[in-house]
Protein backbone atom coordinates (compact mmCIF):
# COMPACT_ATOMS: atom_id res chain seq x y z
CA UNK A 1 0.00 0.00 0.00
CA UNK A 2 2.89 2.32 0.80
CA UNK A 3 4.32 1.93 -2.72
CA UNK A 4 0.92 2.59 -4.31
CA UNK A 5 0.42 5.73 -2.20
CA UNK A 6 3.86 7.00 -3.22
CA UNK A 7 3.03 6.21 -6.85
CA UNK A 8 -0.26 8.12 -6.60
CA UNK A 9 1.52 11.14 -5.08
CA UNK A 10 4.08 11.14 -7.90
CA UNK A 11 1.30 10.82 -10.46
CA UNK A 12 -0.43 13.89 -8.96
CA UNK A 13 2.81 15.84 -9.33
CA UNK A 14 3.11 14.69 -12.95
CA UNK A 15 -0.48 15.80 -13.63
CA UNK A 16 0.11 19.23 -12.12
CA UNK A 17 3.44 19.75 -13.90
CA UNK A 18 2.45 18.37 -17.27
CA UNK A 19 0.57 20.57 -19.73
CA UNK A 20 0.16 17.54 -21.98
CA UNK A 21 -1.51 15.34 -19.35
CA UNK A 22 -4.47 13.36 -20.68
CA UNK A 23 -6.58 11.91 -17.89
CA UNK A 24 -7.57 8.30 -18.49
CA UNK A 25 -8.11 7.27 -14.86
CA UNK A 26 -5.21 4.82 -15.02
CA UNK A 27 -3.19 3.66 -12.04
CA UNK A 28 -0.17 2.93 -14.23
CA UNK A 29 0.15 5.40 -17.08
CA UNK A 30 2.82 7.08 -19.19
CA UNK A 31 4.33 10.37 -18.03
CA UNK A 32 1.49 12.20 -19.82
CA UNK A 33 -1.34 9.99 -18.51
CA UNK A 34 -1.84 7.85 -21.60
CA UNK A 35 -2.03 4.04 -21.48
CA UNK A 36 1.31 2.28 -21.30
CA UNK A 37 2.49 0.45 -24.36
CA UNK A 38 5.42 -1.94 -24.83
CA UNK A 39 7.77 0.92 -25.75
CA UNK A 40 6.95 2.84 -22.52
CA UNK A 41 7.50 -0.25 -20.40
CA UNK A 42 10.80 -1.21 -22.07
CA UNK A 43 12.15 2.34 -21.79
CA UNK A 44 11.26 2.61 -18.10
CA UNK A 45 12.62 -0.87 -17.42
CA UNK A 46 15.96 -0.06 -19.15
CA UNK A 47 16.30 3.03 -16.97
CA UNK A 48 15.70 1.04 -13.78
CA UNK A 49 18.23 -1.61 -14.84
CA UNK A 50 20.80 1.03 -15.80
CA UNK A 51 20.27 2.93 -12.52
CA UNK A 52 20.90 -0.37 -10.69
CA UNK A 53 24.30 -0.57 -12.41
CA UNK A 54 23.47 -3.56 -14.58
CA UNK A 55 23.86 -3.84 -18.36
CA UNK A 56 20.53 -2.66 -19.75
CA UNK A 57 20.83 -4.73 -22.94
CA UNK A 58 21.00 -7.97 -20.93
CA UNK A 59 17.78 -7.68 -18.89
CA UNK A 60 14.34 -7.26 -20.41
CA UNK A 61 10.85 -7.65 -18.95
CA UNK A 62 10.63 -10.95 -20.84
CA UNK A 63 13.92 -12.19 -19.37
CA UNK A 64 12.60 -11.34 -15.92
CA UNK A 65 9.46 -13.37 -16.64
CA UNK A 66 11.56 -16.39 -17.63
CA UNK A 67 13.72 -15.94 -14.52
CA UNK A 68 10.62 -15.68 -12.32
CA UNK A 69 9.26 -18.98 -13.63
CA UNK A 70 12.62 -20.74 -13.44
CA UNK A 71 13.41 -19.60 -9.91
CA UNK A 72 9.98 -20.62 -8.62
CA UNK A 73 10.27 -23.99 -10.36
CA UNK A 74 13.76 -24.57 -8.99
CA UNK A 75 12.46 -23.74 -5.51
CA UNK A 76 9.86 -26.50 -5.69
CA UNK A 77 6.74 -24.44 -6.45
CA UNK A 78 4.29 -26.70 -8.34
CA UNK A 79 4.09 -25.99 -12.08
CA UNK A 80 0.30 -25.52 -11.85
CA UNK A 81 0.77 -22.69 -9.33
CA UNK A 82 3.46 -21.03 -11.44
CA UNK A 83 1.27 -21.22 -14.56
CA UNK A 84 -1.55 -19.45 -12.69
CA UNK A 85 0.85 -16.77 -11.41
CA UNK A 86 1.99 -15.91 -14.94
CA UNK A 87 -1.52 -16.02 -16.36
CA UNK A 88 -1.39 -19.26 -18.33
CA UNK A 89 -4.53 -21.40 -18.49
CA UNK A 90 -2.50 -24.63 -18.44
CA UNK A 91 1.03 -25.79 -17.76
CA UNK A 92 2.20 -26.67 -21.29
CA UNK A 93 3.46 -23.20 -22.28
CA UNK A 94 4.88 -22.55 -18.83
CA UNK A 95 6.89 -25.76 -18.98
CA UNK A 96 7.94 -25.71 -22.63
CA UNK A 97 8.73 -22.02 -23.09
CA UNK A 98 9.40 -20.39 -19.75
CA UNK A 99 10.80 -22.92 -17.33
CA UNK A 100 14.55 -23.35 -17.55
CA UNK A 101 16.01 -25.62 -14.92
CA UNK A 102 18.77 -23.91 -12.99
CA UNK A 103 20.10 -27.01 -11.24
CA UNK A 104 20.75 -30.23 -13.14
CA UNK A 105 17.84 -32.56 -12.49
CA UNK A 106 18.63 -35.94 -14.14
CA UNK A 107 20.12 -37.40 -10.94
CA UNK A 108 18.55 -40.84 -11.45
CA UNK A 109 20.19 -41.13 -14.85
CA UNK A 110 23.55 -40.13 -13.42
CA UNK A 111 23.27 -42.71 -10.66
CA UNK A 112 22.40 -45.40 -13.21
CA UNK A 113 25.40 -44.49 -15.38
CA UNK A 114 27.69 -44.63 -12.35
CA UNK A 115 26.46 -48.20 -11.65
CA UNK A 116 26.91 -49.29 -15.26
CA UNK A 117 30.45 -47.97 -15.62
CA UNK A 118 31.61 -48.91 -12.14
CA UNK A 119 31.96 -52.53 -13.26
Amino acid sequence: MEALRAHRAQQRKDKEAGKNWKEHGLVFASLVGTPLDAHNVRRAFRKIVKDAGMPAYYWTPRAMRHSFVSLLSDSGVPLEDIARLVGHSGTAITEAVYRKQIRPVPLQGTAAMDKIFAR
